[in-house]
């Protein structure tokens, strides 16, 4: 990925939902206007979530998600709808595909009841107009479409277009630091190359910060943090920020100043898409963990481990050298996290830099309803080293809810 390129965490996920054969994927399709999606008669065609980043005028960049029908039967249909619902949480702007034939069945609006209670702007999209003797009343929100004949297919755009305009109005006002400095300030980024670091390029939240900073007209300094201390003498300025990953936050303390302020990517993760000071308070239930407890560790990618990951390694025994605790750890990844984490005695998850706000709020509400304390990465590991206070001392609001 490039700087300039938008990532698929970043971009409005548009979700397409509905009965089996309503013609979910065949809406999908012209909106597209690529075969994305399978189309048949057949009912349950779509067996699992399509999903694609891409540009789609006059939108802009998205994810389209084509989802299976949500009144699909037996054990495997049961699967299928599941994975459907679980959309959900990551869906910026919901389309309900109805048969126009049909009408809302129950299902529909079960479904727009959903999308209600998860806050979700959304569509009601009546498909097969052709088939129409004469013109529906429609409400504000709904239309009425011919994907077969392209029919209301660019209303129907334009439509989806605005509120993807108002969703990535509000999402563009959030800023991962570039509230927290000024022009021409001088931001030092620690970047660890170690052999778990891709090859050739930088990690994501490395990536996406350091366009931040730039952005904000600061000046961005990148090094490792073995040369940290050299690179802080050859500055003609004090920086007025290090930002480290979470890794090397140990070293990284050691080696700044105290009067130079330290955070770590994660940190700024949480409160960019996260929730900052929930993650604060999941941090001291680690001074809370009891023999015995189990903690889960969840990355919101999927990778290939190697000796010394972070999330399954590095972390566990942190914890466990921190606390002197006997504990037991489970791990999930990619888009794998639980419905019920009751069994859990604290959540560290990763700073979600591949999950869309949405996704990563909530896992964080899922957490809190279930009254289990969640943290991040950086937080967590800050709490281990004893520099959770500095780490924060950014944010007046987590000092203060720290004291």
């Amino acid at each position: 990925m490039g700087l300039n390129d938008k990532v698929s965490a970043e971009r409005v996920h548009i979700g397409f939902f509905g009965l089996r054969n309503a013609g979910k994927s065949s809406v999908v399709n012209a909106v597209t206007g690529q075969s994305l999606s399978l189309v048949s008669e057949t009912k349950g065609t779509t067996t699992d979530p399509v999903q694609k980043a891409m540009e789609l005028l006059p939108i802009g960049p998205v994810v389209v998600i084509d989802t299976p029908g949500i009144d699909d039967v037996g054990t495997l249909g049961e699967m299928r709808v599941k994975r459907a619902l679980q959309v959900l949480d990551k869906t910026d702007i919901a389309i309900l595909v109805v048969d126009v034939e049909k009408g809302l069945q129950q299902a529909d609006q079960e479904l727009l009841t959903l999308f209600d209670e998860k806050k979700i702007p959304h569509i009601t999209v009546y498909n097969k107009s052709d088939l129409l003797s004469a013109p529906l009343s429609l409400k504000a929100d709904e239309i009425c479409v011919s994907a077969k004949d392209g029919v209301q297919i660019y209303e129907l755009k334009e439509r989806i277009g605005a509120l993807a305009k108002a969703a990535s109005a509000e999402a563009n006002e959030k800023r991962i630091v570039a509230d927290l400095i000024q022009p021409e300030d001088v931001v030092v980024l620690v970047v660890p190359i170690d052999s778990a670091a891709p090859k050739g390029r930088l990690i994501l939240p490395q990536q996406q910060t350091i366009r931040d900073v730039l952005e904000s007209g600061a000046i961005s300094v990148v090094a490792r943090e073995t040369e940290l201390p050299q690179t802080l003498q050859a500055l003609g300025k004090k920086p007025a920020l290090v930002i480290t990953d979470s890794q090397a936050f140990k070293k990284v303390n050691a080696d700044t100043p105290a009067d130079i302020p330290l955070t770590s990517f994660s940190i700024l993760f949480a409160r960019y898409k996260g929730d900052l000071k929930e993650a604060v308070h999941g941090a001291a239930q680690l001074d809370k963990l009891q023999e015995g407890d189990t903690v889960l560790i969840s990355e919101g990618c999927t990778h290939h481990r190697q000796c010394g990951d972070i999330g399954t390694v590095k972390l566990p025994n942190w914890i466990r050298n921190y606390t002197g605790k006997k504990l037991n750890f489970e791990f999930t990844s990619g888009g794998e996290f639980p419905e019920d984490l009751s069994f859990y005695a604290l959540v560290v998850h990763c700073g979600g830099c591949m999950l869309n706000e949405r996704e990563m709020k909530a896992r964080i509400a899922r957490a809190v309803a279930q009254n289990v304390p969640i943290t991040n990465y950086g937080i967590c590991i800050a709490q281990v080293h004893g520099i959770l206070k500095r780490s924060v001392e950014l944010f007046p609001d987590i000092i203060t809810e720290l004291q």
